[in-house]
């Protein structure tokens, strides 16, 4: 079991290791760019949240983190299924789901690096 977490903690810790695995290897099996940097988004989002829950728990000296993501997540999929739901008259389910992950990928990044920059800078003061 130790040598699946192993891997699984320092993907957390620098998410970009995934997002470069997935995208070098999916370019090489399938040789389309377009699709390889969507599967490599969808792949690092899940390390990305699990950063950004561990960071903003250290940050905030909480234990708040991943509830607030996963709460933002379920806000965020009741406005694009209001919304789709107001446009179109139903919910496209596999759409709705592909939107808010996408989403949470580019805020979690935005977070992440917000969240990194502060807790770097908080560890060097302490020094």
């Amino acid at each position: 079991m130790d040598a699946l977490l192993g891997p699984v903690f320092i993907f957390t810790i620098l998410p970009i290791i995934p997002f470069f695995l997935v995208y070098v290897i999916s370019i090489f099996l399938k040789k389309e760019k377009r699709a390889s940097l969507l599967l490599a988004m969808d792949v690092t989002t899940f390390f990305l949240i699990l950063s950004v829950s561990i960071l903003f728990n250290n940050v905030f000296h909480s234990q708040f983190g991943f509830y607030l993501i996963l709460l933002i997540l379920l806000i965020v999929v009741g406005l694009i299924g209001g919304a789709q739901n107001r446009l179109k008259g139903k919910v496209d389910v596999s759409r709705m789901l592909r939107a808010v992950w996408r989403l949470a990928f580019a805020g979690a990044g935005i977070v992440y690096i917000i969240l990194f920059l502060i807790s770097f800078f908080t560890y060097i003061s302490a020094i």
